[in-house]
This record gives C-alpha cells, sequence and structure tokens, in this order.
C-alpha cells in the first residue's frame, strides 16, 4: 500500500477517535435543525438539511460512526451500514404515517450508550444481531429525522431523503474502512475502543439533555 496513503488513514483514524469526544462540548438538543427551524421549500434546501441532520445531530453522528466502526470489526462489508439507513429511511416514513414511536429520543440516546459499550468492550456479535440492532435503533434515528421534514413539498422531501441516505452511508464507510483490521492502517483494537468511549460519553450527554435538561 502507498505510504503516503497508509499515513494519511492513520492521521484520519486517530482523529475520529480523538475529536469524538469533543462533541459532548455541544448540546445535543441544540444540534437536531437544519435551516434555523425552517421547512425546506425547496429541492436543494431539501437534500442541504437532508445531508446535515445527521451530521449535526451529535447522538445521530455518533450512532452512525458506531454503525461503521461495528462493520469494520466484522469484516461484513457494507451490508450494516445499508441496513441501518434503509431502516432510518423507514423510521421516517413512521413518523410520516403520524404512528408514535414513544420516548424516541431517549431510545436514541440509549441506542448510543449501548452500541459504544459492545464497542468498548469488544463484545463479539454475528453481523445478524449487529444488523438487528442497527435496524432497531433505526427506526428512532429516522423517526426524529421525519420531525424536521413533515409537511413537505415533495420534491424537498425526496431530496431529504436523499441527503441523509448518501450522508449517512459515507459516514459509516469511512468509519469501517478507518476500523475493518484487514484495512486499517492505525492498530485497530485501541482505536475502536477510543471510539466507542468518545460514542458512549456522546450517548450519556444526549440522555442527560434529554431526562435533566
Amino acid at each position: 500500500m502507498n505510504t503516503n496513503f497508509r499515513a494519511a488513514r492513520r492521521f484520519g483514524a486517530w482523529a475520529l477517535a480523538l475529536l469524538l469526544p469533543a462533541f459532548l462540548l455541544v448540546s445535543p438538543a441544540s444540534a437536531h435543525h437544519m435551516m434555523d427551524g425552517q421547512m425546506p421549500q425547496t429541492f436543494v434546501q431539501g437534500l442541504l438539511s437532508g445531508l446535515g441532520h445527521p451530521v449535526i445531530g451529535f447522538d445521530h453522528l455518533a450512532f452512525i460512526l458506531a454503525v461503521g466502526v461495528a462493520a469494520g470489526l466484522v469484516g461484513r462489508s457494507l451490508v450494516l451500514p445499508a441496513a441501518f439507513v434503509l431502516a432510518t429511511i423507514a423510521g421516517v416514513l413512521v413518523h410520516m404515517a403520524a404512528i408514535d414511536l414513544p420516548l424516541a429520543e431517549v431510545v436514541i440516546a440509549l441506542s448510543v450508550i449501548i452500541a459504544g459499550g459492545l464497542i468498548v468492550s469488544e463484545t463479539e456479535l454475528p453481523a445478524g444481531a449487529w444488523a438487528v440492532l442497527f435496524a432497531f435503533a433505526g427506526l428512532f434515528h429516522g423517526y426524529a429525522y421525519g420531525e424536521s421534514i413533515i409537511g413537505a413539498e415533495p420534491a424537498p422531501l425526496y431530496a431529504y431523503f436523499i441527503g441523509f441516505a448518501v450522508i449517512q452511508f459515507a459516514v459509516a464507510s469511512l468509519a469501517m474502512m478507518l476500523t475493518n483490521p484487514k484495512t486499517a492502517a492505525a492498530p485497530t483494537p485501541v482505536m475502536a475502543r477510543l471510539i466507542g468511549a468518545g460514542i458512549i460519553g456522546v450517548g450519556f450527554s444526549a440522555i442527560g439533555s434529554q431526562l435533566f435538561g
């Protein structure tokens, strides 16, 4: 493998592990809405909103990283990120259908803590078990995404779906590449535990915001 490429990937892996705890400095509750809370009116606005929502919502971003890390550790290619992304789409549709998912934000925070804990503890789960966890959590993450797009016209709505599906898949795929034992340039177990610890911290920050904010 090219030395410069290995160095760049090593830098990216450790930067991901070390910067994740910085998310704790931002209140999760303040980071869930694009466009100042305004409804997207155009295709471009819908696309930008979809691209931004999973990234500025740090509990969502932490879980997406957990999906990628788990996918890298089990060496299951893109199956796990795909399962999560499809479940988030289903979650938005559930919200659009006016079906209530109780305590959605609390479940999201708990899913972040659980996923991070499984990574830190190096719990060996089969790919199927990870897929079930990610699909279940994805319904709630998607349900939360739906809050900012309910009532939008078809064009921005479809663009929103495209945006959040693309960004989630891309972020998870990058995390997977950086932590796959077959391709990672950094020491995978240590890095994965560091990322997992940061994910747990984000989850506790999120649940604290929900219960005591």
